[in-house]
């Protein structure tokens, strides 16, 4: 790519000049008049330098073009083609496919079909390959590759393709589906080709990047772009917060590695977003400050080893700080406390929202999973929470996230309260007969909303008959006497909403009702 400057000749301006003060100074004596012109020579001569040489600076940060970078990573960039056997009893032949969203479907059919005129087994049931293609990149010379985990997800086979078209079989080492990422081993009698990683924190919304994949099953193809954007979401599990780029991203492109003018990879691309399927401009990479972090415990253990907290949470709104007296909405509200897990350990509660962790920030609630689970394994760390409205400092240590959180249980209380309708809802006390009407276990403790009036408040923030209030304004609610104490005792403190935690199909939730006629 070329960068040029456009400029007017110096001296067009100090000829202008010199003619007009030579019409001032006709009378003045031929030695001072060259004198002069040999002051506006030199200037000239020292201004056409300093252009020159920002031109030159700017050549020599730019560059001509991409070659001589694209030339030097290529070789340890990899194609990654995958084979998956499947039974299957359909009426096609029992040849190799590509997977349906791929081109080369059609193209190919005739020839996966019978390639050589070898009879059919119609009807009956054949282990089909399926095959897929992908990108990678050496991180080693002793032969560990990095990809997309969704690239060898469930694959039998894989083999990587190097730029000077060797073949080689490579042996999954270890996954991270949360992350989508794999790290690939392959045997060399000699050293391969590498890159190294770079620090993606440091990268900036502008700054050029390339990236060298396989898109469409083509080969290694380098495209250029720009970084869009930081900190994207596009929700993956809340683990990454990905690169955007205008780089042309494709099918096939997934795994493959994004590089800085440094040469060092500041990414891995891994997704598109796309109405038509190809490149609109818009594409994902994972950081590789958390790739590089991830791919080594791939490496050293064979999986990842994350940290664990034991709370569910949600994002804080407008309303919800308004609801809690935080002067803005940041940080990540607790809506569940896993029993016997680190959280309860450390004297976390409910309604407790989570403002800095282990000295960090949590400025959005996507990102304390990240933060967390990034926390070395048994460590202690110092987190700050919003309390009653007031900063409160607890201390927790990290435990290491194994399975699946587990929802806490309670004892239940029977209640002998009446239906009460309040803020457009309809509450009763969850008696047996009701338990039984909504499938409730006797875990479940709280209050029922039996009806919601259609224009009343509750109904405009989403309640449904049949989710349950479990708390409000931050504290536990079992009958309907409690609910009504409480939302009179917010008013009374000239509050313009309340904070409920509503449980729906066993998931839990804050949602903020404001104050109407109800």
């Amino acid at each position: 790519m070329t960068y040029q400057t456009s400029s007017r000749r110096p001296s067009h301006r100090f000829s202008a000049r010199a003619n007009g003060r030579s019409a001032r100074v006709a009378a003045e004596p031929r030695n001072v008049f060259a004198s002069t012109q040999a002051r506006i020579s030199f200037a000239g001569f020292v201004f056409a330098a300093i252009t020159l040489f920002f031109v030159s600076a700017q050549a020599r940060e730019f560059g001509d073009s991409f070659a001589d970078l694209a030339e030097r990573l290529s070789p340890a960039v990899v194609n990654v083609a995958t084979t998956q056997r499947i039974e299957t009893s359909t009426q096609s032949d029992d040849g190799p496919r590509t997977r349906p969203s791929s081109p080369f479907e059609d193209l190919f059919r005739d020839f996966f079909d019978n390639p050589e005129g070898r009879p059919s087994h119609r009807g009956q049931p054949q282990a089909r390959p399926v095959q897929s293609l992908g990108s990678g990149f050496i991180i080693h010379p002793s032969g560990i590759v990095v990809t997309n985990n969704h690239v060898i997800a469930d694959a039998d086979e894989v083999r990587i393709t190097l730029a000077n078209g060797r073949t080689l079989d490579a042996k999954i080492i270890g996954r991270d589906p949360r992350t989508d990422l794999a790290v690939l081993k392959v045997e060399s009698d000699e050293p391969l080709p590498f890159v190294k990683w770079g620090n993606s924190g440091i990268s900036r919304v502008g700054d050029w990047i390339m990236a060298i994949g396989n898109p469409f099953g083509l080969g290694g193809t380098v495209t250029a772009g720009i970084i869009s954007a930081r900190g994207r979401n596009i929700n993956q599990q809340g683990y990454v917060d990905f690169l955007q780029t205008d780089a042309s991203i494709n099918r096939g492109n997934s795994g493959g590695p994004m590089f800085n003018m440094d040469g060092d990879v500041i990414g891995i691309n891994t997704a598109i977003f796309s109405p038509t399927g190809g490149s609109v401009g818009i594409g994902f990479a994972i950081p590789s400050n958390l790739a590089k972090h991830t791919v080594d415990q791939l490496v050293e253990f064979g999986r990842t080893k994350r940290g664990w907290l034991g709370v569910r949470i949600q994002a804080v709104t407008d309303e919800i700080a308004e609801g809690l007296g935080l002067e803005k909405a940041s940080g990540a509200l607790v809506a569940e406390v896993t029993s016997g897990g680190p959280a309860e350990a450390s004297g976390l509660q409910v309604g407790d929202v989570i403002l800095t962790f282990d000295s960090r920030e949590v400025v959005e609630m996507r990102h304390l999973p990240r933060i967390v689970a990034e926390t070395k394994i048994g460590a202690r760390v110092e987190v700050i929470v919003w309390r009653n409205e007031k900063r409160k400092r607890l201390f927790v240590e990290i435990a290491e996230l194994e399975e699946p959180l587990q929802r806490a249980s309670t004892t239940p209380t029977e209640r002998v309260d009446q239906p009460v309708e309040i803020l457009g809802m309809t509450i009763a006390p969850l008696t047996a007969e009701l338990r039984e009407r909504l499938s409730l276990g006797d875990e479940t403790q709280g209050v029922a909303i039996i009806d919601v009036s259609g224009t009343g408040p509750a109904a405009r923030r989403g309640i449904q008959p049949g989710d349950i209030i479990i708390e409000v304004g931050q504290e536990e609610v079992s009958t309907v006497a409690e609910v009504q104490s409480q939302i009179g005792a917010l008013r009374q403190k000239g509050r313009a909403s309340a904070l409920f935690l509503i449980e729906r199909n066993g998931d839990v939730r804050f949602v903020t009702i404001r104050f109407g006629d109800g």
